[in-house]
């Protein structure tokens, strides 16, 4: 029936509310929301600068107030808090391509009204899907497309963080801003190898784990501060590296009135909005429910329910609402939902039992093994591959499922536009956003499907563990599944390059039939299929939109 589907996820959800509030009293949220203000803000800032820097109607108030809104209106009102909503490089490239359409014309529209219906009529469609239950049709997507569009996401962070840095490069090299390109460069290194610094370190057997864990938590936060503040110590200081852009505090950019009167745009224009609408929707129809989805992933040990159709839902509203102020539209991030999940992990034992919950159980194991050799020469020891690497026990047992981390790292937003904090803003380097760009995406590389699959292949048979389950797949097939798989990346990234770049939404939709009809008809046994691919989220999660295939 229709709204079945809203109703259910309110009604599935709603027993869980005060406690999504009573939980929220547990250290986990500090770094959690640490972590994601640093994740989510700067990088949609950095994101937005061609937009800003091109457009001139859109300024740093207008992102920050964005990122905002969605988090007060998710963590308020979501069913699935863990969500983060902000503003992505997918949204900022839809928005300059309608920018550069629109300049090409010789009587254009007012910008800021085009796109004002071009977020309703999005929004509308947003609500029709969620009325009518066509958020069940997540149950096509597998890791098959998530594994894709997270590879194409990284990389897309990677390329980024080179263009932060190359538009920052003097056309003359007799310019002085050279020696500040130069300064953004070593800034962009510092920040990205201190953090994998900081990571490895928390990843080893160094330093008591209360340290680790510190480490872990805020690593990333304070390679970014360490390395702004190395932009004004000796040297660098007189090299003058560029930096952030800010603007007046809580106004908008180009001295105009935050309600957008998109009313009173001509007729013509209207109708000629729908289509960039219908096409912004399919972007935020897949790219939203799919950081839902890797957000409640199964490797989660989530206990409280999602709701797919009531979010999606409230996404149609924050587009709506930023339609109505001019503000680029939020919507779920890769792979900033993820790690806001990953930062609430609460460690342990796998057996429930009073002890700390991030207390390591070490399992006494033989470092060496003793062989005697049988030409009479000595004794000779060996590492056995079991023995290579401490074995700890520790496993995820919980998640601090909850809705202050996301209301409190918006909250933070709002707070950074006032007058000091604009300043304080203004003062982080470009060069330092290029590394957060580096990092972020390497990281998110490094756990992606695709990538694991690509080690397995390169890796010494000898090396790798004995439980690995791609072990009972032949590697033919595993190659044609990666190829498949990276031919959609390929389409993907390439089409963002060109002027056809709106319609890369499409692409990215078209991995879901491709998985559903061609992928079984490719020669892979079903048991090999069931390895290398399944579904995104635990059954649990899967309910919310029928169960998975």
């Amino acid at each position: 029936m229709p709204g079945a589907g809203i109703y259910l996820d309110i009604q599935a959800r709603a027993p869980w509310y005060w406690s999504d509030w009573k939980d929220a009293w547990n250290y986990r949220v500090l770094p959690a929301t640490t972590l994601i203000f640093f994740a989510n803000v700067l990088p949609g800032i950095a994101f937005s600068l061609d937009l800003i820097e091109t457009t001139n109607l859109y300024g740093v108030s207008e992102v920050l107030l964005s990122s905002f809104m969605a988090a007060f209106i998710f963590s308020i009102f979501g069913a699935q808090p863990l969500t983060i909503a902000g503003v992505t490089g997918p949204i900022t490239v839809f928005n300059k391509t309608i920018y550069d359409i629109l300049l090409r014309e010789v009587n254009p529209p007012n910008y800021l009204h085009f796109i004002g219906w071009v977020y309703l009529w999005a929004a509308i469609i947003h609500w029709v899907t969620a009325i009518l239950n066509f958020c069940n049709f997540l149950k096509y997507v597998t890791l098959f497309s998530c594994d894709t569009f997270g590879f194409y996401v990284s990389w897309v962070y990677l390329q980024y963080g080179i263009q932060v840095l190359t538009r920052q490069m003097p056309q003359d090299p007799s310019d002085e801003s050279e020696q500040g390109a130069l300064v953004s460069i070593i800034l962009a290194l510092l920040m990205f190898c201190t953090a994998f610094v900081f990571q490895f370190a928390a990843e080893s057997p160094l330093f008591h784990r209360h340290i680790r864990r510190f480490l872990a938590d805020y690593g990333m936060p304070l390679s970014l501060v360490a390395s702004s503040a190395m932009a004004y110590w000796g040297r660098f200081n007189f090299a003058n590296p560029t930096t952030l852009p800010t603007g007046k505090a809580f106004l908008p950019a180009a001295d105009r009135k935050w309600l957008v009167r998109f009313w009173q745009l001509e007729g013509k224009w209207v109708g000629i909005a729908l289509p960039f609408g219908f096409i912004l929707w399919i972007l935020f129809f897949f790219d939203h429910n799919v950081s839902s989805l890797m957000a409640q992933g199964s490797q989660f040990p989530l206990r409280k329910p999602p709701g797919f159709h009531y979010d999606f839902f409230l996404l149609g509203v924050t587009t709506f609402v930023a339609g109505l102020l001019g503000l680029p539209a939020p919507n779920g991030l890769i792979p900033q939902a993820p790690i806001h999940t990953r930062s609430l992990l609460i460690t342990g034992p796998p057996l429930k039992d009073d002890r700390d919950e991030e207390t390591t159980v070490p399992t006494p194991v033989s470092r060496t093994a003793t062989i005697t050799a049988t030409d009479g020469s000595s004794p000779k020891e060996i590492i056995p591959e079991d023995f290579q690497s401490y074995e700890k026990r520790e496993v995820p047992v919980a998640v601090v499922e909850q809705r202050v981390s996301n209301l409190a790292q918006g909250s933070l937003c709002l707070v950074l536009l006032t007058g000091p904090l604009l300043h304080v803003l203004n003062l982080i380097p470009r060069g330092v956003l290029a590394g957060l760009f580096w990092y972020m995406g390497a990281d998110a590389l490094f756990s992606n499907g695709i990538t694991h699959k690509i080690k397995y292949l390169l890796q010494d048979e000898h090396l790798t563990p004995r439980n690995e389950p791609l072990h009972n797949v032949r590697k033919s097939r595993i190659w044609l599944f990666i190829a498949v798989q990276l031919i959609g990346f390929g389409g993907t990234f390439a089409i963002t390059q060109t002027i056809a770049a709106i319609g890369f939404p499409v692409i990215i939709m078209l991995l879901i039939p491709l998985r559903i009809y061609l992928i079984p008809r490719l020669p892979f046994t079903a048991p090999e299929l069931a390895i290398l691919d399944g579904p995104t989220a635990s059954p649990f999660t899967m309910e919310s939109v029928g169960g998975s295939l």
